[in-house]
């Protein structure tokens, strides 16, 4: 921290190389999280269910690990193992000329667009939070928000791999002192932040017989509220569901769908907890002065 206030620009730099760094991580985590969730959950059926499953699928289940790290990350159209100077954040992808190097088939943009992503957001943390053991705190949240934003929008799902690990993390900041935030206010987010969205969707279902969201969004939402306090949550509520409103009626007009197609709320709770954390006390302190005048 010392080095950090004889060299200011030290900071934010660190940070958005760090998030270039984790933004390559993420990549691999948003997609292997959700095929290893559903390796479990057919180990799982077929443990429960045997006779059900196919012996042979479950075998080859079994016997070839799938994590985090293992298999190495390969194309998928010629199988060619990547290497550590093809796995350089952004910087392979564009020296590669977003090409494979042994069968030149297209790499996806999104790759170097979800590392670029991380380190503008690494960099925004870096610029509006002093270097302190909050900022740092605040950076895992925001990469835990990004991998649950992405996965939400390919899967509809909302892992709670990350969700609750997210939960438990805001309130032990709290305890800790390192929460800006008082224990007290953590547990009570969190709370409210479960029941607000539950009771929600009880009465909606009750009224329409429909489900009208997942429980995903409930712990998301609890996450959050561990994190920002219980006074920020309609903050983050109102602005989530106005924005998801207006997103999900471009969305369908676009792509010309009915209005009953589902569609993922976690990345605009996701966003809202984001700018709630970073920016939700002078938004809140604005609003109170300006609108309600006390």
């Amino acid at each position: 921290m010392a080095v950090l206030s004889y060299y200011p620009w030290l900071y934010p730099l660190f940070a958005t190389l760090f998030g270039l760094l984790i933004g390559s991580f993420l990549n691999v985590v948003i997609y292997r999280l959700p095929i290893m969730m559903e390796r479990q959950w057919r180990q799982e059926c077929h443990d429960c269910f045997p006779e059900l499953d196919d012996p042979q699928h479950e075998d080859n289940i079994a016997s070839t690990p799938f994590n985090l790290s293992v298999p190495r990350s390969r194309c998928p159209h010629c199988n060619h193992a990547i290497s550590a100077l093809e796995n350089i954040p952004v910087i392979s992808w564009l020296a590669l000329r977003g090409k494979c190097r042994e069968c030149k088939a297209p790499i996806s943009k999104r790759y170097p667009a979800i590392e670029l992503l991380t380190a503008m957001i690494s960099l925004t943390v870096a610029l509006v939070l002093p270097p302190t053991w909050w900022a740092v705190a605040v950076l895992g949240c925001s990469f835990s928000l990004i991998a649950l934003t992405f996965i939400d929008i390919d899967k509809m799902l909302l892992p709670d791999q990350i969700t609750l690990p997210l939960m438990w993390a805001g309130i032990l900041f709290a305890l800790i002192g390192i929460s800006p935030i008082s224990l007290t206010d953590s547990i009570i987010g969190a709370m409210a932040g479960y029941l607000s969205l539950w009771s929600i969707f009880w009465a909606f279902k009750l009224l329409t017989k429909k489900d009208g969201m997942g429980y995903g969004d409930f712990k998301l939402l609890a996450a959050i509220g561990a994190w920002v306090g219980w006074s920020l949550l309609p903050f983050v509520v109102l602005l989530s569901s106005l924005v998801g409103a207006i997103c999900g009626i471009v969305m369908l007009r676009m792509k010309h769908e009915d209005q009953q197609t589902p569609f993922s709320f976690g990345p605009y709770l996701a966003v809202a907890g984001g700018i709630a954390m970073l920016w939700g006390e002078p938004i809140l302190h604005w609003y109170v002065t300006s609108y309600l005048g006390l």
